[in-house]
């Protein structure tokens, strides 16, 4: 019996602790060495796999590259490609030659769907005049991003010891860049074409290796044989390199949900797998729940020395969370209101906030606003009257002292007068 009872309290114990957690790391099996899903929206995590952990990003690098461009650049800027372009680049590229004139929109292009290396190198060159420069520039906005376990040498994610970041952080830098909509724009394609150049007789047409877009092959999720395009993905990021293995960020827009998801250090086809394996969990496990109303009624809440004992709170706002499906009714509210409320308070004023909690973490808020005016309780108006109008009071004291001045006058007058007839 005693064994039977330790058993139940054990099996409870687990149970209730796996409903505290969003992220079950064995429930996937990954291929990727670092993962992790994020809902774009909150930035909450939905799963994760050694996310903080560092690894070579390879071509996803490129990400930040595509945003100092778009920041700092302009699409229409032409751009000269000079000698070290040439020589700086390696791996995958579109040819580009000293002296060839290209606008940096073109060069974007080449960037993000071909992944050219030398056209990364172009960017950079453009935008800080050196590499060393932009990888300073990189950096700084890694970190303003949030993205603090980052360190980039070079704009192109070619192999580098030092040159490196982690699951979490490029989800970060993901979610940054899909907020953007030309990036937006560009990475939602997997083809393009470059015009003839001043070097170039033929068009350039460039094709993305990210085949989540696109590819009707099928890889293996779970058992089943799934084509790799995923209904849904629109962008953003793949990678290659013998040290970084196969790398991907990608986002994904659909049936209300908006994710972003990472895998690092995978290989092969696998890495498809992976990143399927991220959005299944995502979209079967999550939802996006309106868990607050706009100008819902809380309470009256006492108002001090009011000509209204109270006001009536409401919400300002909606609240939304991404939540596990099996907890969107665990959701609990907290007012949090000021017990010493003073008058005067007026329509729409902030008043307090109204917490959401899931498992005793807030997950959303929003502010408690008043539903009216309440005016102090003013001063006695005979009070009031006097002391608004303090120079009639002064003027009546001067006349009054006048008055009394001219009595005692007059009385001494008489009181000479009496005397002289009595003599």
């Amino acid at each position: 019996m005693d064994n039977l009872k330790k058993i139940l309290v054990l099996f409870i114990f687990v149970f209730l602790f796996s409903t505290y957690s969003f992220s079950y790391a064995d429930d996937l099996t990954l291929s990727g060495e670092g993962a992790i899903l994020i809902d774009m929206d909150t930035s909450e995590i939905l799963y994760e796999k050694n996310s903080h952990s560092q690894f070579y990003p390879a071509s996803t690098t490129k990400i930040m590259t595509a945003i100092l461009a778009i920041e700092h650049g302009n699409m229409e800027d032409i751009v000269t490609i000079d000698q070290e372009v040439v020589d700086l680049t390696d791996g995958s590229h579109i040819a580009l030659e000293p002296g060839e004139q290209l606008s940096l929109e073109h060069l974007l292009n080449a960037l993000l769907i071909e992944s050219a290396n030398d056209a990364a190198v172009a960017i950079a060159k453009h935008i800080s005049g050196s590499v060393e420069n932009f990888s300073k520039l990189m950096n700084e906005k890694a970190k303003s991003i949030g993205a603090l376990n980052t360190n980039f040498i070079n704009p192109n994610g070619l192999p580098n010891e030092e040159h490196m970041t982690t699951a979490y952080d490029l989800a970060l830098i993901g979610r940054y860049a899909m907020e953007n909509e030309k990036f937006r724009s560009i990475v939602k394609n997997y083809t393009y074409t470059i015009p003839i150049t001043n070097k170039k007789t033929e068009p350039r047409p460039l094709k993305s290796a990210n085949r989540l877009l696109y590819s009707t092959e099928k890889i293996d999720v779970d058992g089943k044989l799934t084509p790799i395009k995923y209904d849904g993905v629109n962008g953003v990021k793949s990678g290659y390199t013998v040290a970084a293995q196969q790398c991907l960020v990608t986002s994904l827009e659909k049936d209300g949900h908006r994710l972003i998801a990472v895998v690092l250090k995978s290989n092969g086809k696998n890495i498809y797998s992976d990143i399927h394996k991220l959005l299944n969990y995502g979209i079967e496990n999550f939802e996006k729940v309106k868990i607050g109303f706009a100008n819902k009624f809380i309470n009256n809440f006492n108002v001090n020395n009011g000509v209204i004992p109270f006001v009536a709170g409401v919400s300002k706002s909606d609240s939304h969370f991404i939540v596990r499906k099996d907890q969107k009714d665990k959701v609990e509210e907290k007012i949090i209101v000021d017990e010493t409320l003073e008058a005067p308070i007026s329509k729409g004023q902030v008043i307090g906030k109204l917490e959401y909690l899931l498992n005793g973490k807030v997950v959303a808020e929003t502010n408690i606003v008043s539903t009216m005016d309440v005016e102090k309780i003013p001063t006695p108006s005979i009070f009031k009257n006097i002391l608004s109008k303090w120079y009639i009071l002064v003027l009546i004291v001067l006349v009054f002292g006048r008055i009394v001045a001219l009595n005692k006058k007059r009385k001494r007058q008489r009181r000479r007068r009496t005397s002289l007839y009595r003599v």
